[in-house]
């Protein structure tokens, strides 16, 4: 298996890697990836917690953390102690979302598997929406900026201009009838059963953009959402996210997705200079 690369072990006789105890899986689990988020932790879970009570469902939500070293562990603990249903796991000597989010689903049992930011930027209270998509029948539900009634909020025209750019260069790698608008988006839920014969590549941000183009989907729904505006801390994006965004591209391209038809590219130059100058106004 190459080494940038790892697959989800199959559901099982799963035991918790930091007691050794038998686990009964969850049916839903959120994994949260962190870096230097402690002051966003508590409210976010306080959040989820309500939204996913709601839900019906047996759920545990999973913090993965890359040696923050902010205080987040024992915040993390302290509620733990109250709602075992939260727990946390350190990474050590690792970075990247989507190795946090695959470390994450690798220690649960969980038939339903779901991800959102830790920095609020993502609505706890869709939780329920996703949740009610997935027993529905979606293989994928994904809470879409692009989608009717979704927003990016406050974004300056650059930042929407790039966005679209890189959504557009994902159309040949998008596959016919599974393509979603916003193929960027951190906050989706998936069956682990569409995911867990891939091997996902463990580097970079962009999870969601390679189980469209590789998992074993047969529908997926888009739930609009306004992207808010981070409660605290500071974004982490950077030259070597999008270093690690090009290099999943080419990994994908070379695949051989199929090609979007003409029309789509123009959609998506259309849109692109829509809302720039939507936004520019």
């Amino acid at each position: 298996m190459d080494s940038h690369e790892t697959r989800l072990p199959a559901r099982g006789n799963k035991k918790d890697s930091s007691t050794g105890i038998s686990r009964r899986p969850a049916r839903l689990a959120l994994v949260i990836p962190t870096l230097r988020e402690a002051r966003n932790i508590e409210p976010l879970l306080r959040r989820v917690r309500i939204a996913l009570d709601s839900c019906a469902v047996a759920y545990e939500v999973i913090v993965v953390d890359d040696e923050s070293g902010d205080g987040i562990e024992e915040i993390v603990a302290g509620i733990s102690a109250g709602d075992p249903r939260v727990r946390l796991i350190v990474r050590h000597g690792e970075r990247g979302l989507a190795g946090a989010v695959l470390r994450g689903w690798a220690e649960t049992e969980a038939k339903y598997l779901a991800v959102m930011d830790a920095d609020l930027q993502h609505p706890p209270e869709l939780l329920p929406q996703l949740w009610a998509e997935m027993q529905a029948g979606a293989d994928l539900a994904v809470c879409s900026r692009y989608a009717s009634g979704g927003s990016l909020g406050g974004w300056k025209a650059w930042r929407h201009l790039i966005s679209r750019v890189a959504i557009w260069m994902t159309l040949r790698v998008q596959r016919t009838g599974l393509r979603a608008l916003d193929p960027m988006s951190g906050f989706f839920m998936v069956r682990r059963a569409c995911i867990e014969r891939v091997k996902l590549q463990k580097a970079g941000f962009k999870i969601l953009l390679e189980i469209l183009a590789r998992a074993d989907l047969h529908n997926v729904v888009e739930v609009p959402f306004t992207f808010g505006r981070r409660y605290a801390g500071t974004s982490k994006a950077s030259p070597r996210v999008a270093f690690d965004y090009l290099l999943l591209l080419l990994r994908l391209y070379r695949r051989k997705g199929p090609a979007p038809a003409k029309t789509e590219y123009d959609s998506a130059r259309g849109a692109v200079d829509i809302h720039h100058e939507v936004i520019g106004n």
